[in-house]
């Protein structure tokens, strides 16, 4: 598979200030993000009470550090309020991406756009709109050649097709709701799906609990955002997993968003399944096999003051 690496270019065009904690108005005359009442994250007990024990095959969380950061800043892909960006292959050296407009700007419709590219690095604007109110656009090339897209909408996820990736319609019924065995969830969203070679379909998603992470120091997020994963022989009827990145650590403080699947070409020609995310700190990677997420591994940041626990601009929604 050939490999283009363009998180760099993709992580300078955002603002940190889209959290992915947007839930989306389906009255468009209604402002995107209403606050919603919170709910307490259940503890670890109550948890326990509830016979809902941690995935065996989780295994404890503590982000290793490579022996160096091996990904560079490099420069601005497209410009302005944008978030959430997703690159598709299209073949003969032709990607699109998809990107959102960020839901603080004022007067917007949670619009998707899109550009085209032949190298990943010079993108060109294409007109028009592919989508409204949805965010978090995470798109996966069908087996007929046809596209679906994932994305946010009310506070689930739900998805559309198309034959062409620019004119989508709507697939009928919920991808994803936010109901979670021993979790109070104010929404779901910012998800990352792959299909493997077996025609199975993974998507790893975000859950929200409406209260910060407990710690002695002050978190700048109200939220905490923990990774959930869920399979699909189909794309369109999952069953949930259990957990698959818990932020709930001294590492990542409650915060995980952005999830991009990669499949990872080492020079041995081994190919590894990674989740990229990011957190307050930067950018972090996760390994997935057979049913087993590893342990987060730091990959970068582009913050200079080495004091700074939560930089005021971390790199954020990767996509490669």
């Amino acid at each position: 598979m050939k490999k283009i690496i363009l998180l760099l270019l993709i992580l300078s065009i955002f603002i940190v200030s889209c959290t992915k904690s947007a839930q989306q108005p389906l009255d468009p005359t209604e402002p995107a993000n209403p606050p919603i009442a919170a709910e307490s994250m259940p503890s670890s007990q109550e948890i326990s009470e509830q016979s809902t024990p941690p995935s065996p095959k989780l295994e404890q969380q503590q982000p290793k550090q490579p022996p160096q950061l091996t990904w560079k800043l490099g420069e601005v892909a497209i410009a302005g309020t944008y978030a959430d960006a997703e690159i598709v292959e299209l073949g003969n050296d032709n990607y699109r991406m998809y990107y959102s407009i960020e839901p603080e700007v004022p007067g917007n419709k949670l619009e998707v756009f899109s550009a085209t590219s032949t190298d990943g690095i010079n993108w060109n604007k294409e007109e028009g709109i592919r989508k409204e109110f949805a965010t978090f656009p995470d798109i996966v090339k069908l087996p007929d050649g046809r596209f679906r897209m994932y994305f946010q909408n009310a506070g689930v996820i739900k998805s559309a097709t198309s034959h062409d990736g620019l004119i989508w319609i709507d697939d009928p019924g919920i991808r994803i709701d936010k109901i979670e065995l021993g979790f109070k969830l104010e929404d779901v969203g910012a998800q990352g799906t792959i299909r493997l070679e077996d025609g199975t379909y993974i998507m790893a998603y975000r859950g929200t609990v409406n209260e910060p992470y407990r710690t002695a120091e002050k978190i700048p997020n109200k939220d905490t955002h923990i990774y959930f994963w869920a399979t699909s022989k189909d794309g369109l009827a999952f069953e949930k997993k259990g957990l698959a990145i818990d932020s709930r650590n001294d590492v990542l403080l409650g915060a995980a968003d952005g999830a991009e699947w990669v499949r990872w070409d080492h020079a041995t020609g081994k190919i590894e399944l990674r989740v990229y995310f990011w957190s307050y700190a930067g950018i972090y990677h996760v390994t997935y096999q057979d049913g087993t997420f590893s342990e987060p591994v730091f990959d970068f940041t582009n913050n200079q003051d080495k004091m700074a626990k939560f930089p005021p601009n971390p790199p954020a929604d990767p996509t490669l």
